[in-house]
């Protein structure tokens, strides 16, 4: 049967070695300061003032406010610094190496995540790379998950940025990012792959996020059309097709003699952000355009409304919004 101090010794001896080293050197600290005040109750007046004193000697500060002055009180003072010199030294070496070691498990993307609110975005390219940087240049930026197995440390030098070295299909790695506290989550394409084998990639990784938090959005981008019904299968809640946004932007250079308007407009919209808002109870039955010119007012550009599965842009000044409408905005 096991005693109560062996139970003691054992818990003890299970705790963390910085822990452990804490609690020896206070133990040293207590004894020394209650043996120099019995030793020299008239130099150490009190209990406290013994605990100063090895406090103060063993760490080397040595104020020299209270020095024993008998051979019993010299002989301690000696044992003191030879005893607690090297638990001082030994605790701060151990939490300065635990310092180190905990950094370096942040930057290699070994330490979970715990948050909420939080943007977690999988894969890291040239476009999440950009995407980071804007979002961490605004005034209050959202606190960012990087999701990534190519990486072997955090590229963006932002205590806004998390990073997790891992695969996203894998359940551990997803399971790090407290994606059931996260507000969105975005899955990039790996175009290092075939497009096709990238886009199962993409999907794979969306059904292990669906599996474990069904109620995340979910933004993912896909490169080939015919794998666009397959991932709203598997829960997208947004879909980018980010080749055709490119040819987009290859047929509007053509057309428009190598003027790049369309590119030029796009750099003008970063800044700006393209919001929905459901149409008032007070709006219901009124025109397009008056309702445009009461947002302009306000500082906002209407340019659609989003009815059902439709979406108008530019529609007619006349057209009256219904109860359902959802007004496309910029700011």
């Amino acid at each position: 049967m096991t005693t109560l101090p062996s139970k003691l010794y054992i818990g003890f001896l299970r705790l963390p070695l910085l822990i452990r080293i804490l609690v020896m050197a206070i133990l040293v600290f207590l004894s020394f300061g209650i043996s120099i005040h019995l030793l020299e109750p008239q130099t150490f007046p009190t209990i406290f003032d013994g605990i100063w004193w090895a406090i103060i000697t063993a760490s080397t500060v040595g104020y020299g406010d209270y020095v024993p002055h008998s051979f019993l009180g010299r002989l301690t003072t000696l044992i003191l610094i030879l005893l607690g010199v090297g638990l001082v030294s030994s605790y701060f070496g151990t939490l300065a190496a635990a310092a180190v070691t905990k950094q370096d498990a942040l930057s290699e993307g070994l330490i979970p995540f715990k948050g909420n609110g939080h943007i977690i975005i999988i894969g890291w390219n040239e476009r999440s790379k950009e995407l980071i940087s804007k979002l961490t240049s605004v005034n209050l930026p959202p606190t960012i998950v990087l999701i990534d197995e190519t990486l072997e440390a955090n590229p963006v030098k932002s205590r806004f940025v998390h990073f997790i070295q891992g695969k996203g299909h894998v359940d551990d790695t997803i399971m790090k990012s407290d994606i059931e506290k996260a507000q969105k989550v975005l899955i990039t394409a790996d175009r290092g792959n075939d497009e096709l084998q990238a886009d199962m990639n993409s999907i794979l990784t969306l059904l292990t996020i669906k599996g474990l938090c069904p109620q995340v959005k979910c933004i993912i981008e896909i490169l080939t059309a015919e794998q666009v019904q397959n991932a709203l299968r598997a829960g997208a809640d947004e879909v980018i097709q980010s080749n055709k946004l490119t040819s987009v932007f290859m047929i509007n250079s053509l057309h428009a003699n190598g003027d790049g308007l369309l590119s030029k407009i796009i750099h003008q919209l970063q800044e700006s952000r393209l919001s929905t808002y459901s149409v008032k109870e007070t709006d219901i039955g009124k025109c397009f355009k008056e309702v445009s010119l009461e947002l302009f007012t306000r500082g906002y550009l209407l340019i659609g409304i989003r009815r059902g599965e439709e979406t108008f842009l530019n529609p007619s000044h006349s057209l009256e919004l219904e109860e359902d409408d959802q007004l496309l905005t910029f700011k």
